[in-house]
């Protein structure tokens, strides 16, 4: 069961983490997907999307699944990012991620995120994370 709704993260994230990337289109039971709109500047050398910005806003979509099981927390932080790049990301088309929380505990959750050109069946990259949640006393 979630705790927050899409538009309380989204609230949340302007007061403690204005400087994010992405937009929360949806979260669900151990669930989040965001999307990006590219830019200019989100692109490298032959109109593909950076590793920088995919890891980005993989990392806060994961962010996101958590924060809506377990409420507000500024402070679950991130403690191991991994990031496999399967195809070319294309610039001319957003970048939608999907994440997926495998693991949630008292101090840390374990997630996935899939990153996928928009329109596109197969993933661009695929990045698995770790984040450290504080002592809830």
């Amino acid at each position: 069961m979630t705790v927050m709704t899409a538009a309380a993260i989204e609230d949340f994230l302007d007061e403690v983490f204005p400087q994010r990337t992405g937009t929360i289109e949806g979260v669900d039971e151990m669930r989040a997907t965001m999307s990006l709109a590219i830019e200019d500047e989100h692109l490298r050398p032959g109109a593909s999307v950076s590793g920088p910005t995919l890891m980005g806003l993989a990392d806060v979509c994961l962010y996101v699944a958590i924060l809506a099981q377990i409420g507000p927390e500024p402070m679950a932080v991130t403690s191991d990012l991994h990031c496999r790049f399967l195809r070319r990301p294309r610039g001319d088309r957003d970048i939608i991620a999907n994440a997926r929380i495998h693991k949630l505990g008292r101090r840390l959750a374990v997630g996935e995120v899939q990153l996928f050109s928009a329109g596109d069946e197969a993933p661009v990259a695929l990045v698995t994370a770790t984040y450290v949640l504080p002592d809830s006393d």
